[in-house]
């Protein structure tokens, strides 16, 4: 018994001397001066808090519309005397796109022209003869509603032939030709269509929620699949009067220069209105600490000392955010490094001038700190 209290005893000792070694070699070798002996240096690279331009982003999906668009149809039963288009062809305002059969029209418009002429003629002699007292006044009212009248039949005859001709009413982008020459066609009959796609009109809504910040001259950024790479800018011209009752948002227009013509009237577009164009305090978003619903940061003053910050975010973009709240101007904020972090601890700089030495040996040129 006695020897086997003299073995508990000598392994108790063994246990004891043992922690004691772990505490004096692997404890207080991580220990170093300052409050409460903390831990080493930690290395970290910092980032000062500086403006950056943000801008508050409401996202929407529309429709591309043409500027102006018609579908040019005829406006009489007739054949298809001409088409003189080819399809996608631009034309400019008033160009003769396709012309009816109009030889009857034309015959009765040169049998008209002549009555007029015999009328005015016969006008000039009455009106002499009535200026010298050799013909009455009823005469000459006789003669000037002829002459009228006949000119009111020309006006006539002059319009029917013009409707066998098919204008295009703007400048604009003709489609694809719907009829060939001998074609008959009946009023309302589609020929082709005329879009000016100079500029395209975009449609979209907004929630009702952003009713507060829409205003006419916002920019809009616009992104359609054809051109996935390329970003068209254009700017709100129209807000409708009213909300709808039932999606409880209201409708808005845009207009986007398209002058290269790539974006055509149909094209499903992805829509960034952008509001609240500002410069703003922000960070990187890596040097974001997340605790529960939280945002901290740390950031490094003059001794070197790691401070714990709670701030305010805002709105964020592509390895940014904003602070809204918590930091100033030019604070140096903790971008790597913030695994090893406490609140606290002292820091080593990554590429300063004192790290430098540290690392090569050389002593600090400031002296050694109590």
């Amino acid at each position: 018994m006695r020897t086997l209290g003299t073995f508990l005893f000598l392994c108790a000792f063994a246990a004891v001397i043992a922690a004691a070694a772990y505490f004096q070699f692997y404890v207080k070798k991580d220990e170093g001066p300052g409050e409460g002996g903390g831990r080493q240096a930690v290395l970290v690279t910092v980032t000062p808090a500086a403006l950056r331009e943000f801008v508050d982003v409401i996202e929407a999906v529309g429709t591309a519309k043409a500027n102006e668009s018609i579908d040019l149809t005829a406006k009489s039963t007739e054949t298809i005397g001409a088409v003189n288009f080819t399809d996608g062809q631009k034309v400019e305002a008033g160009f003769v796109v396709a012309e009816l059969t109009s030889r009857e029209q034309s015959a009765d418009l040169a049998v008209a022209r002549a009555d007029l002429n015999e009328a005015k003629q016969s006008f000039e002699r009455i009106n002499g003869l009535a200026q010298k007292g050799f013909a009455t006044g009823a005469q000459l009212d006789a003669a000037t509603a002829s002459r009228d009248a006949a000119a009111a039949r020309v006006r006539s005859l002059e319009s029917r032939v013009s409707d066998r001709l098919i204008k295009a009413p703007f400048a604009g982008v003709l489609g694809l030709r719907k009829v060939s020459v001998g074609t008959l066609v009946k009023p309302g009959d589609l020929i082709t269509t005329l879009d000016d796609i100079s500029v395209v009109k975009l449609e979209f809504t907004v929630p009702e929620a952003f009713l507060s910040a829409l205003k006419d001259g916002m920019i809009v950024r616009v992104k359609v699949a054809a051109y996935p790479l390329r970003v068209f800018e254009g700017k709100v011209v129209g807000i409708d009067t009213r909300v709808n009752p039932v999606s409880r948002s209201v409708a808005m227009r845009a207009e986007i220069p398209n002058a290269d013509g790539q974006l055509l009237p149909g094209m499903l577009m992805t829509v960034s209105l952008l509001n609240n164009q500002r410069q703003a305090l922000s960070v990187p978003e890596e040097t974001l600490v997340p605790v529960e619903d939280r945002q901290y940061v740390f950031v490094v003053a003059g001794d070197r000392k790691a401070e714990r910050r709670e701030v305010k975010i805002g709105a964020r973009q592509p390895g940014y955010v904003e602070i809204v709240g918590g930091l100033k101007r030019g604070e140096s904020v903790v971008v790597e490094g913030t695994l090893k972090l406490r609140p606290g601890a002292t820091v080593k700089i990554a590429g300063d001038d004192e790290t430098k030495r540290e690392r090569n040996g050389a002593p600090d040129a400031r002296g050694p700190r109590s």
